[in-house]
């Protein structure tokens, strides 16, 4: 069954079969559109409410699960209960009701972030999580399927042994959470990180802090249950791996055994006020996912959006071989601006009259807000204008700079905010990333535009930067995008292709009943 249209119909008739009412989120999405130009059109986001980390991805029987901290009362923090929707491609969802709620001594407080794991032999899902307790303390709890023949697995048993895991001396009650995916070592004992502070220090193989997701390379011997750190370690001052260097956190993996391949979703928060939230009605996204390999130098890793976004494609327009002399514009017509998948490839010639940079260490942010894309370079700012105004009033800039430094070219990347809406002033501004990019090759840049979110991998994946606008002028058919050039050389597409992006398909369970058979 590889026809995605056809898959989600089946779901929704193994649903009406189950007695459970459904209904198409579709039927009402223009309207939503109209009223709430900020919702995504095929980024993951529940119906309404708060929503942030993803928790306990899995693929199981061939249906794909989300989990998710989720408030099913109001748009902001709190109640926090686990949401789970369905789906059959990733990116096409059924959202199901809450698959844990704050209900027991050890999770009053919350049923907070946590993982799934498949019991080896048995393939059976279980999902560990933290509970706050009573007493506001975090400890683990387990929690399995109801009905494994059920195959949305809509319910959920907590253990009678919760909690399993109680934070032991020398341990902070206050940060002792987020159990990671369980394995099986050598000795047939199983294991499992839980992030948490000893003695004021973390350490673990990802850990989100200072609202960004950092990652060390390293190897693991299944025999000590040592990791060994090769290259960058997370507190090196030198330069921090990054999965992403804009709004992006609390980020969770899984491995789709279907395509052999790891996927990796994370949060994308609101960069506006609680305030707005609130009128809005919602809170949080997901950045679409993304399957994630490591460089073939071995020194980072590649990100990009999996190939299922391909299947919401439609109009299409490219180009090839343009010249984008200084201080140009070129719009890119042809598509929906507001809702679209950009991909262009940039030249650089003639790289002898390039800008010098200091040769100590650099913050690529500082920098990107010191020469944003209005400063005119030698080289650079050069990219796209996202989600841009009739008179270009408002435009998200997403952009790349060439310095020299230490006699070798350096690539920065860059997310510019700071003219994206004339009435809501982002968080942040500006985020910045270099690049690691061979110049004597292209250096490229995929962007997804989804009404206000802006997600863009620079140099084939190496760099991702996402970033969250809020235009006014800039919305539906009143958006558009544009190549532009600020640099005082010219810079080349030698290949350019965008197209128009349709809705994902959406359905929500909103009752749940017991099967009725006659």
């Amino acid at each position: 069954m590889k026809n995605p249209v056809i898959k989600m119909v089946f779901l929704q008739l193994i649903l009406i079969g189950y007695g459970i009412g459904v209904r198409s989120v579709d039927q009402e999405y223009e309207k939503i559109l109209d009223e709430q130009p900020y919702r995504s059109a095929f980024h993951f986001q529940p119906p309404k409410n708060w929503m942030n980390d993803p928790n306990g991805p899995m693929l199981y029987n061939g249906v794909y699960h989300l989990f998710y901290q989720y408030n099913p009362y109001a748009a902001i923090w709190g109640n926090i209960s686990w949401g789970h929707s369905v789906s059959y491609n990733l990116v096409d969802w059924i959202h199901l009701e809450p698959a844990l709620d704050p209900t027991e001594k050890y999770d009053i407080n919350g049923c907070w972030s946590g993982s799934a794991t498949l019991l080896a032999g048995e393939s059976k899902p279980v999902i560990l999580y933290t509970g706050s307790d009573f007493l506001g303390q975090q400890v683990q709890n387990l929690a399995m399927p109801k009905d494994l023949s059920d195959p949305l697995l809509r319910e959920w048993l907590k253990s009678s042994h919760n909690p399993l895991m109680l934070p032991v001396e020398g341990i902070d009650p206050d940060f002792f959470r987020d159990p990671t995916t369980a394995w099986q070592g050598p000795d047939g004992s199983w294991r499992v990180l839980v992030g948490s502070q000893v003695g004021g220090h973390g350490y673990v193989l990802k850990a989100s802090f200072n609202d960004h997701d950092y990652y060390v390379l390293g190897s693991y011997d299944a025999e000590t249950d040592e990791f060994g750190v090769v290259g960058v370690d997370f507190m090196d001052d030198v330069v921090q791996l990054r999965y992403d260097y804009g709004v992006f956190y609390a980020s969770k993996t899984f491995y789709d055994d279907a395509r052999k391949r790891r996927v990796l979703w994370g949060w994308v928060t609101e960069a506006d006020s609680e305030a707005d939230d609130v009128e809005r009605g919602w809170s949080g996204l997901m950045s679409f996912p993304r399957s994630v390999l490591l460089d073939e130098d071995q020194k980072q890793l590649i990100q990009w959006p999996i190939e299922e976004v391909e299947e919401l494609r439609g109009e299409k327009v490219a180009l090839e071989n343009k010249e984008i002399e200084s201080g140009n514009v070129l719009e890119i017509g042809g598509i929906t601006a507001s809702q679209a998948d950009v991909e262009v490839s940039f030249r650089v010639p003639n790289l002898e009259a390039v800008e010098v940079i200091d040769g100590g260490l650099l913050d690529p942010q500082m920098l990107c807000r010191q020469k944003n894309a209005s400063v005119e370079g030698v080289f650079g700012p050069f990219g796209l204008l996202v989600l841009a105004s009739d008179d270009l009033t408002e435009q998200t800039a997403v952009f790349f700079r060439v310095f020299r430094q230490n006699e070798k070219h350096v690539v920065l990347m860059c997310s510019d905010q700071s003219r994206s809406s004339l009435q809501t002033r982002v968080k942040e501004a500006i985020f910045g990333s270099f690049l690691d990019v061979d110049l004597d090759q292209e250096i490229s840049l995929r962007t997804l535009v989804d009404h206000s979110i802006v997600e863009s991998f620079g140099g084939k994946g190496k760099s991702c930067i996402t970033s969250r606008v809020y235009p006014k002028l800039a919305i539906h058919n009143n958006s558009h995008v544009h190549a532009f050039n600020n640099g005082s050389k010219s810079v080349m597409i030698s290949r350019l292709e965008a197209w128009s992006m349709s809705r994902a398909r959406l359905v929500q369970v909103h009752t749940r009943r017991k099967p009725s058979f006659s």
